[in-house]
């Protein structure tokens, strides 16, 4: 039988635990992402953007594994059925747009807002031990850097048409 404290203590790891399994499933969704944004513009310059980005999500899997792994937990493998089902929105609304590269960035805006929420709101709502809170604003800032290059690529792409 557990104590109280026993109770409390596994409870804040498993909260922890579920916080960066979220946060790792939505960098798997953010990597297929920027992966299937490449596929959806003929521009090489944006292609190279969306390569870089994807492989930046990757990192950003890695990093959360190991902490998830450090705590003695299994990662999740994979993504969300939400991640696959908005990836298929992309494709599909590019097909129908012509592969428009304004379009493949207002997608790209509307992710990167969505993973700065969600990593502000994991940070705001839980008190992660000082090395994970660090990767994990490594990380906001990174993201935040991305949406601030995407919007500005968005506007010479808008300028351009």
């Amino acid at each position: 039988m557990q104590t109280t404290r026993e109770e409390a203590r596994k409870e804040s790891k498993d909260n922890l635990v579920d916080n960066l399994q979220g946060l790792l499933e939505k960098n798997y969704d953010a990597e297929k992402g920027f992966k299937s944004a490449i596929t959806n513009t003929n521009n090489q310059n944006l292609k190279e953007y969306l390569k870089t980005q994807s492989v930046r999500r990757n990192r950003f899997a890695t990093e959360l594994d190991k902490e998830i792994r450090l705590l003695n937990e299994e990662p999740k493998q994979s993504g969300s059925t939400i991640g696959s089902l908005h990836r298929s929105w992309i494709d599909i609304k590019s097909s129908v747009a012509g592969n428009n590269d304004e379009a493949v960035l207002e997608e790209c805006i509307r992710g990167e807002k969505a993973s700065e929420e969600e990593y502000r709101e994991a940070l705001n709502k839980n008190n992660f031990p000082p090395q994970i809170e660090n990767v994990l604003n490594s990380h906001l800032n990174e993201i935040q850097a991305t949406l601030s290059q995407v919007k500005s690529l968005e506007s010479l792409v808008e300028r351009k048409n």
